[in-house]
């Protein structure tokens, strides 16, 4: 009650002699600083606001365009050709020196229009992808002109968001185009009588039903900003009833050999402070946009922090806040409130170490039904939406709810130790990955945009929901995050944080509850936890070599993979499997994903050679079968692709209530081998030169449904490399590539239920050697 009293700006009371009251200089003080904090932050969005919606000009860009027509008009021309006489016209007669207020309104008109202009042009430069699709080393003079044009229109500095105006739309494929496409990708898993069918429907849908829904979703690609991202963002996620634990969430590991303190309390203290130093240059815009050679969609980081999946009984929201001072913490089945900023400051590192000590110090136990909520997050949608609008509506459960929904990100305190360590380095890598996917199934508040964890070792991770943005983006935090902790903040020699802890503090607030379903909190954890049983996990991270022996090849790391997991998918099936791998989108406005189809008829060519023993013909097929992934990607990236303009005409045809037997069918297929990757984005804050050590396995996702019900099919792939971070089972075969001799692995072994991982290896001199 202490701590309730202290924040109390001021308290009366009523006596016969009138009312006394009392004022709390210091809590009024505090009240205060945190407004003047909030305003800083209203005026710092305000001119960012500004800079952002005339760029790629400049606000002093103005003032030169106003004293340029001033000075003409000094000389007495008329730069206008009559225009400022006839808005002098139009101005009332008591204003005083009109022709200067007249000038100074065409100045800005016209400072408008060429802002306007120039913003068009560059939208048109960014609209050209004819780089992509250039031979490696070899630019034609066509880029060249367009690359000197994209700097001259890009103008001064940019700020994150400054490309957003300038992006263009993705634009949707031909009907024709799409068809064509999808049935060259179709072809090397079907047989002759399967694909003649399937040409048939395809053929029908193209000639009638698919103009038609194609006019609808031109119409909506002239109105939206992006035709597919908030239908994907409602229909595969949003709309999604089951879980999100597993299904959905992905999770992100520490480095891999180091440690930086195994003081649980200072790595949780330098790793929310980092966090918050990231959000406060993502609201000052201060973070560099990612560019390849042309500038990607940032849209997707607004979402990062203050952000909360809300449940529905038919389909789930995202509910976005503007600000938020603290974080929800989990410990021991119990929820706190901290506060990240005080007297209108950010907490130093070693004052949150100190308030999260205070945290795990406090010894009151969960109250009834406390210690496992977080399960209604982990399991079905509809039974937790339920029980939000039932029992978590009103009184004290809403406003401890509020205060976990409505924080800057969620944070748990793991008593479980966890990282490549002790006698069974292997099973313990294994045994971290599997507990950041899902933990214990109640210890994640999975709603959260996304959930640091920090185990008791001082090893930490985080998970994140899916549906907000996609991986990339919070790997580019977690970069930032891990490489401020560690070379930046530091520690001291005794493993604490560094700084000083104002004495003035107040503890952090235990949440409060009253929990009286604690049948369904144990129905949806029952939920969760078969869900979690279910996942065989295995991660293996190679040291030996990267993406750079690859590339002495003249081979695509990305293609390179991929061929290995068909290879390896078919010496153990027998067969040619359909296999999705994420592309971005990103270099158009909203853009998120499109899928690249890696099994192709170019790859299944070269690895027939290759199990027939045609040892000649092997090196051309597989320079063939790289070069094909690598258009299919480039086409996905540069809005090409199949998957998601037919997911869009499938919507519309639902909407209309029509029925397409080719659209069915499409959507009905089953991706056998599901594959991601996302590389490392932030190389410079690294520095791998001299402390190599410093190196994470990156992260990765979970299957995405159980589809082990057909007892032939009954694994999934998940490939994820931020370091080249690549997964290996047995050694498979050799190819010769020039000088290099690289190893495909992966002999699968089917004893696990969901995920299996096969990958590659390098016997080239100087990255190690295979006997």
């Amino acid at each position: 009650m202490a701590e309730a009293h202290q924040a109390v700006a001021f308290q009366f009371t009523i006596t016969p002699e009138g009312i006394d009251l009392q004022l709390s200089h210091q809590a009024l003080r505090q009240v205060y600083l945190s407004g003047l904090r909030s305003w800083k932050k209203r005026v710092t969005r305000l001119k960012n606001n500004v800079i952002t919606g005339v760029y790629p000009a400049s606000p002093s860009s103005w003032l030169f365009v106003v004293i340029a027509i001033l000075a003409t008009m000094y000389t007495r021309s008329d730069p206008s050709m009559g225009l400022i006489a006839k808005i002098q016209e139009h101005l009332p007669v008591g204003i005083q020196c009109r022709t200067v207020v007249s000038a100074v309104l065409f100045s800005t008109l016209l400072w408008f229009s060429l802002i306007f202009t120039m913003r068009l042009c560059l939208k048109q430069l960014l609209s050209y992808h004819g780089w992509m699709f250039e031979q490696h080393g070899k630019v034609s003079n066509t880029t060249k002109i367009w690359a000197a044009m994209v700097r001259i229109f890009s103008g001064r500095q940019p700020l994150l968001y400054s490309y957003q105006g300038s992006l263009p739309n993705l634009p949707v494929p031909a009907v024709k185009d799409t068809v064509k496409r999808y049935l060259e990708s179709a072809r090397p898993l079907m047989s002759d009588s399967e694909y003649e069918r399937m040409t048939t429907l395809a053929k029908e849908f193209e000639s009638s039903l698919g103009n038609r829904l194609q006019w609808y979703l031109k119409l909506k690609a002239m109105w939206a900003s992006n035709y597919v991202s908030d239908w994907w963002e409602e229909y595969v996620y949003l709309r999604g009833r089951g879980p999100i634990m597993v299904n959905s969430n992905y999770y992100g590991m520490d480095f891999l050999y180091v440690t930086p303190t195994p003081i649980q309390a200072a790595r949780a203290g330098n790793t929310l402070h980092a966090c918050l130093l990231y959000r406060r240059k993502l609201n000052r815009e201060e973070i560099k946009p990612v560019i390849l050679n042309v500038p990607l969609c940032a849209a997707q980081c607004e979402r990062i922090f203050n952000t909360t999946r809300i449940p529905g009984e038919e389909t789930d929201s995202l509910i976005h806040w503007q600000d938020s001072e603290y974080v929800a913490v989990f410990h021991r089945g119990r929820y706190f409130r901290l506060w990240l900023y005080h007297a209108g400051r950010m907490l130093s590192p070693r004052e949150i170490e100190q308030q999260i000590q205070r945290i795990m110090d406090n010894p009151s136990p969960p109250v009834p039904g406390e210690a496992k909520l977080g399960a209604l997050t982990a399991g079905d949608r509809i039974p937790w939406a339920q029980a939000r609008k039932e029992f978590f509506s009103s009184g004290v459960n809403k406003r401890s709810l509020d205060c976990i929904e409505k924080a800057a990100f969620f944070v748990t305190l793991d008593d479980d130790e966890q990282g490549m360590r002790g006698d069974d380095p292997a099973g313990n890598l294994d045994r971290y990955a599997k507990s950041l996917l899902h933990g214990k199934c109640y210890d994640r508040w999975f709603d959260k945009s996304f959930t640091v964890v920090v185990y008791k070792n001082g090893k930490n991770g985080l998970s994140a929901e899916h549906s907000w943005a996609d991986a990339p983006i919070m790997a580019h935090v977690w970069e930032y995050v891990m490489t401020t902790d560690s070379f930046q903040l530091g520690y001291t020699e005794e493993g604490h944080c560094k700084g000083d802890v104002a004495s003035s503090l107040p503890p952090p607030t235990r949440l409060t509850w009253d929990i009286p379903c604690q049948e369904r909190i144990e129905r949806s954890l029952a939920v969760a936890q078969a869900l979690a049983d279910d996942v065989d996990f295995h991660v293996l991270p190679i040291q030996e070599f990267g993406k750079g022996a690859i590339k002495k090849c003249k081979i695509s790391p990305d293609a390179f993979i991929q061929i290995a997991l068909q290879l390896a998918y078919y010496r153990n099936r027998g067969t040619f499997s359909l296999t999705y791998e994420a592309s971005m989108t990103r270099l158009f406005r909203e853009g998120r994903t499109e899928t690249v189809r890696s099994c192709t008829s170019e790859s299944c060519a070269f690895i027939r050679a290759l199990e027939g023993g045609e040892v000649t013909t092997c090196r051309h097929l597989f320079r063939t079968a790289a070069e094909k992934h690598q258009h299919l990607y480039r086409m996905a990236m540069t809005g090409g692709g199949i998957d998601r303009h037919l997911f869009c005409l499938y919507i519309v045809s639902k909407y209309l209530g029509e029925e397409s037997p080719f659209l069915n069918k499409v959507l009905s297929e089953t991706w056998r081998l599901s594959t991601s990757q996302t590389p490392l984005q932030q190389v410079e804050l690294f520095d791998f030169v001299n402390h190599p050590e410093y190196t994470t396995c990156g992260g990765g996702f979970g299957p995405v449904r159980n589809i082990h019900a057909n007892s032939q099919i009954n694994f999934f792939f998940c490939v994820h490399f931020i370091y080249f971070h690549l997964n290996i089972i047995k050694t498979m075969n050799r190819l010769g590539l020039g000088q290099h001799n690289i190893f495909i692995l992966g002999e699968i072994s089917l004893n696990s239920k969901y995920n299996i991982y096969a990958f590659l290896y390098d016997a080239t001199p100087g990255y190690g050697s295979v006997k």
